[in-house]
């Protein structure tokens, strides 16, 4: 199978420059087989509503063979489809619908950590000497009996867990189904190029990184230092420590973001370019990821582009906004975003920002340099979904709940209509009583539905539809730099950027106050050279007409001025 590059020899090559790319869960989009799980032959079915936002990819999450621990982010094969989901046929025939209607097919990839069902690791277990015993990373306990550090795993608990069998502790950042590879061995990094080639091979248009920069950890297994929390620059430490996460309390500088992942990063855009036209985006974890974000797409020879979850934990403050941004921008031009407000792992936007904000908070994305990712359901605006702690799947939640109540609450299923199961799933028995979704459906999304919002032109989808068309058209907003507008010279809460490219300018503004009282904004005094203005008439922006007199921009609300 070829790539939509490919395929089309008039395709630009950096199209994921500037691109928004929709992020499908399989689990929780649209059950084909009435079995209450997501599939690939729901999203074949669904692709058509994708395509008409104007989108430009997919990014579709784990649906690898895999005992589904962490829910597909524990692979057991690299190179095959998980039954619940489907068979490679199904796969091969989704990339071609995707394709068909231009749009690019991303996919997750898990390399970090696999399994413990995954054969290497069934292999490397069974004793110190066999050809894969150190695809792994063991060490021994330490005199006491304990693990070799201490290292913690996010999912809560001690990063080791002891295996009998070896009389060692192996490692594993997230669940202790999770065990690290061992990247610092050459067959590892090749056996994971190899698996991407595979992927390359069956026409996908590039791959989503899972933790990208957790790959090497420090072979002297040196402790990690506790969190500084006062007297140290807050860019630094400006997470702090979580009491109900025992993660949060130490700095991760040892069990990642070595310096060898760099180099790694060049061997797998080595592969990429074989494949003109593929991308890569890299999620970006860890206490400042920023640098590592920059350092990660700096040049033309690693990733071409990451996020992290400075965004992706934000509540829609101006200030807290405009320090992300100015933060990253700082680290050089020489590097590309890929910003995102909401995905599988954190609040919904609708619900962080507030839900009157909903379609502002895609506004401001909708405004920012960079790619962009979207979120099933963020174009219907769905709020967070509230789960009873027994309706949980989310091995995070259930471990520290209810601190953290983990991510079951953006995972539910897609709603598609107010019908049974919201339309996600068509579950019955052989006896014909109704079946369950494997997470409940969400009441108060049901009236935000897709068939509830299709052909309602006023409708937050509509809305959606015209400013996400408008981003994918728009030269300036796409491909333009960015020139941030510091608070201290707007009125407070207001969020304010100019978008330039050539003789394009466009200022963009947003009110992320609240109350009813309007700020009084000039524009002549926040870009040089302007004599008159003229607000864009876009969905979710409000319309004025050409003018030089200030303007009034009410809290909740946004505009975006074209400079004469």
């Amino acid at each position: 199978m070829m790539t939509l590059s490919q395929l089309d020899p008039h395709a630009r090559l950096d199209w994921w420059r500037g691109a928004t790319i929709y992020q499908i869960y399989p689990r929780s989009f649209m059950d084909a087989n009435g079995d209450g799980i997501g599939d690939l032959a729901g999203i074949i079915e669904r692709l058509p509503h994708v395509a008409s936002l104007g989108v430009d990819a997919i990014w579709l999450s784990p649906f690898f063979t895999s005992p589904m621990k962490d829910f597909g982010y524990d692979v057991a094969d690299y190179r095959d489809v998980d039954p619940m989901f489907g068979h490679l046929e199904d796969f091969k025939h989704l990339v071609s619908q995707a394709h068909q209607l231009g749009l690019r097919v991303i996919i997750d990839q898990v390399l970090s950590h696999s399994s413990d069902q995954h054969v290497w690791f069934q292999q490397s277990r069974q004793d110190r000497h066999n050809a894969k015993a150190d695809w792994y990373v063991w060490a021994d306990p330490l005199p006491d009996g304990n693990p070799p550090n201490n290292w913690m795993a996010a999912f809560s608990g001690r990063a080791w867990t002891f295996d009998a069998k070896r009389r060692q502790y192996y490692l594993h950042n997230f669940l202790a189904s999770q065990p690290d590879l061992n990247f610092h061995h050459p067959e590892v990094r090749q056996a994971q190029l190899d698996n991407l080639r595979f992927w390359l091979d069956l026409g996908v248009d590039g791959f989503r990184f899972d933790v990208v920069n957790y790959y090497f950890h420090d072979r002297a297994l040196t402790d990690n230092p506790a969190m500084a929390r006062e007297g140290v620059n807050p860019a630094m430490a400006r997470e702090g420590v979580n009491p109900g996460n025992p993660q949060s309390y130490q700095r991760m500088q040892h069990n990642i973001e070595q310096p060898e992942n760099l180099a790694y990063l060049e061997r797998i855009r080595d592969l990429l370019d074989e494949y003109p036209g593929t991308t890569s985006v890299g999620e970006i974890a860890g206490n400042d990821p920023l640098p590592t974000m920059a350092a990660y797409t700096a040049g033309q020879c690693r990733l071409h582009m990451a996020y992290t979850f400075d965004l992706l934990n934000s509540d829609g403050d101006a200030r807290a906004l405009y320090d992300v941004l100015t933060r990253f921008a700082e680290q050089g031009e020489d590097t590309w975003p890929c910003w995102a407000l909401s995905n599988h792992d954190v609040e919904r936007s609708a619900t962080s920002w507030g839900e009157s904000r909903a379609l502002l908070a895609l506004t401001v994305l909708c405004s920012l340099r960079g790619s962009l990712c979207l979120y099933q359901g963020e174009e219907l605006g769905l709020p967070e979904a509230e789960l009873a702690f027994e309706d949980l799947q989310d091995p995070f939640g259930i471990n520290l709940w209810p601190e953290i109540k983990g991510r079951d609450g953006c995972r539910t299923p897609m709603v598609w209509d107010d019908g049974l199961n919201g339309g996600f799933s068509r579950c019955a028995t052989e006896s014909g009583v109704e079946g369950t979704p494997w997470l409940p459906v969400s009441p108060r999304q049901l009236p935000l539905s897709v068939a509830q919002q299709e052909n309602r032109d006023d409708s937050f989808l509509s809305r959606a539809r015209r400013l996400l068309r408008y981003r994918g058209t728009s030269q300036v907003l796409r491909e333009g730099d960015q020139i941030l507008i510091a608070p201290e010279r707007l009125p407070d809460d207001v969020f304010a950027s100019v978008r330039q490219h050539g003789a394009q300018r466009l200022l963009c503004l947003a009110h992320l106050g609240t109350g009813d009282t309007p700020s009084v904004i000039d524009p002549s005094q926040l870009a040089p050279d302007i004599t008159t203005w003229s607000t864009l008439e876009i969905a979710g922006v409000t319309a004025t007409h050409a003018s030089h007199h200030p303007l009034s921009l009410m809290p909740g609300s946004a505009m975006w001025l074209a400079l004469n």
